[in-house]
C-alpha cells in the first residue's frame, strides 16, 4: 500500500445501509486495515419496473389514452394526465434536496407529492450518471439494455474507453444504442413531443439517442426555456414536453454542495419550477425529477485513493473506466480475478467491488443484460458506499479535481425526486 493507506478509514454507514438505523452502544472502532470487505449483495439496487428513471415516461405516455404505448408501461403507474412535462433538474438529488428547505421552498412543499403522492423518491438507476439516466429516462429501459452503463466504458469492438457524455472517440450513435426513445413512439402516435433544452444539446449524439423526438426548441435562459415549455404544453389536446436544467450539476461538481454556488443555483432552480407550475394549462401535470445526486468527496488521502499513485489497485487494470465514485476495471486477461480480490481487500469498507458476473446476477444493470451491453461492463465494476472516491490525477485531472461526485449506489446519488403539480 501507499504511505496514506495507513490513514485510511470507512467512511461509516450511508442511508441505503442498514447498519445507519441501528441503536444501542456504538461499535467498537476497527482499524483501518482491518476493514472488512463489503459484501456486494449488500448494495442498494436501483428499482427497475416499480419506481426508478426508466419506469417515468412510460407511466406518463400509458395514461395519455394511446393504446400503441401501452407496451412500455411498467410496474410503475401515474394518474393520467392529457398534458405531460417533465423538467429535469441535473445533479439535484432527493436527499440534497429535502435537507435545503430555505433555498428551495416551492420545491420542498411538493415533496409529498412524489412519485403520486406516495411521499417516496425514484431511483435513478445504476450508475448513478448523468449519460446513463438521460438514456434512461428517454427510452425507458435500464442501462442493460439500452447500453450506457456509465461516464466512460470500452467499447468491445476497439478496446477504446468510450466517454458516453461527450461521446468520444467517435462511436454510430444508432449502434451504441438502437431502441427509439419514448419521445418517438409518442410523437409517432400522434401526441404533439417536444424538448425545450439548451440549443448546443440539439445535435449531439446523446441527445439523438436518448431524447429526440418531436420538435427541439433551443432557449438560452431558463426563463425563457419554462415559458417555453408551458406554451408548447397548451399547444394540442395531448402534449409530451421534456426541458433539462444543467448548471446546478456543474456547480456542484466545481464548489462543491457547501458551497455558495451551488445553493444560489438551487435557489434560482427553486424559481424556474415555480414559474413553471404557475402557467400550466388545464389537464396537465409538471414533473420535477433529476438525474442523479451528489456527494462532496473530502480533499483528504484518505477519501481520495488515487489510482495513479497507488501500484495495488493499478495493477492488472489494462483501463480504468467509469468515473470516481463507480470505476469500471477492465482486467489483463486473466488478472479479473486478482483485480477483484486486491480491490476489495484496499478499498475494504468504502466500496462494494463485484466482478462482473456478480453484477449482472445483482441487478445492478438492470434484471436484463444484453450480449451487445455485457462486455461494456468492467470486468470488476467498484461503487463507493461513504464519501470516498478512487481518481486518477494523472490521467484524469480534470476529474479527479472535482469536488462533488456521483455515479455510485448510495442513497445521497441514487434517489431522485419526482415532484408533481397538477391542473
Amino acid at each position: 500500500m501507499t504511505p496514506g493507506d495507513t490513514a485510511r478509514t470507512s467512511s461509516g454507514p450511508t442511508p441505503s445501509d442498514p447498519a445507519a438505523h441501528r441503536t444501542g452502544a456504538p461499535a467498537p472502532a476497527v482499524p483501518p486495515d482491518e476493514q472488512p470487505p463489503l459484501d456486494p449483495r449488500t448494495a442498494p439496487v436501483p428499482r427497475y419496473g416499480h419506481g426508478s428513471l426508466a419506469d417515468l415516461l412510460p407511466a406518463v405516455v400509458s395514461g395519455q389514452g394511446v393504446p400503441e404505448l401501452a407496451g412500455l408501461a411498467t410496474g410503475f403507474t401515474l394518474e393520467p394526465a392529457d398534458r405531460a412535462c417533465v423538467f429535469l433538474v441535473d445533479g439535484m438529488g432527493w436527499e440534497a434536496l429535502a435537507a435545503h428547505p430555505d433555498e428551495a421552498p416551492f420545491l420542498t412543499s411538493l415533496l409529498a407529492s412524489s412519485s403520486n403522492g406516495s411521499g417516496a423518491p425514484l431511483t435513478s438507476g445504476f450508475p448513478s450518471t448523468t449519460a446513463t439516466s438521460l438514456a434512461s429516462v428517454g427510452t425507458g429501459l435500464p442501462p442493460g439494455v439500452h447500453g450506457l452503463p456509465g461516464y466512460t466504458a470500452r467499447n468491445p469492438e476497439t478496446g477504446e474507453l468510450m466517454n458516453q457524455l461527450r461521446w468520444q472517440p467517435w462511436t454510430d450513435p444508432y449502434a451504441w444504442q438502437p431502441y427509439p426513445t419514448v419521445f418517438q413512439r409518442a410523437a409517432t402516435a400522434g401526441i404533439a413531443t417536444c424538448q425545450v433544452s439548451a440549443p448546443h444539446f440539439e445535435h449531439t449524439p446523446l441527445t439523438r439517442i436518448a431524447l429526440s423526438g418531436g420538435t427541439f426548441h433551443g432557449r438560452l435562459t431558463g426563463e425563457e426555456r419554462m415559458d417555453l415549455a408551458a406554451e408548447r404544453l397548451g399547444a394540442a389536446d395531448r402534449t409530451l414536453v421534456y426541458t433539462y436544467y444543467a448548471e446546478l450539476d456543474g456547480n456542484g461538481h466545481r464548489y462543491g454542495m457547501d458551497s455558495d454556488a451551488w445553493r444560489g443555483q438551487l435557489q434560482y432552480v427553486d424559481r424556474l419550477a415555480q414559474r413553471l407550475a404557475e402557467q400550466l394549462p388545464p389537464r396537465a401535470a409538471l414533473y420535477v425529477t433529476a438525474d442523479h445526486g451528489m456527494v462532496d468527496v473530502p480533499s483528504t488521502e484518505r477519501a481520495r485513493f488515487d489510482f495513479d499513485e497507488d501500484w495495488e489497485l493499478s495493477a492488472g487494470v489494462a483501463k480504468l473506466g467509469g468515473e470516481g465514485r463507480m470505476r469500471h476495471l477492465y482486467a489483463v486477461p486473466g488478472a479479473a480475478a486478482d483485480v477483484a480480490t486486491v480491490w476489495r481487500e484496499v478499498l475494504a469498507g468504502d466500496a462494494w467491488v463485484a466482478t462482473r458476473e456478480e453484477a449482472v446476477a445483482l441487478g445492478w444493470f438492470g434484471p436484463h443484460v444484453e450480449p451487445r451491453v455485457r462486455d461494456r461492463i468492467g470486468d470488476v465494476v467498484a461503487a463507493m458506499s461513504g464519501d470516498a472516491a478512487v481518481v486518477a490525477t494523472r490521467t484524469e485531472p480534470n476529474e479527479s479535481a472535482l469536488i462533488g461526485m456521483h455515479g455510485s449506489a448510495t442513497a445521497a446519488e441514487q434517489l431522485v425526486p419526482l415532484l408533481e403539480v397538477r391542473t
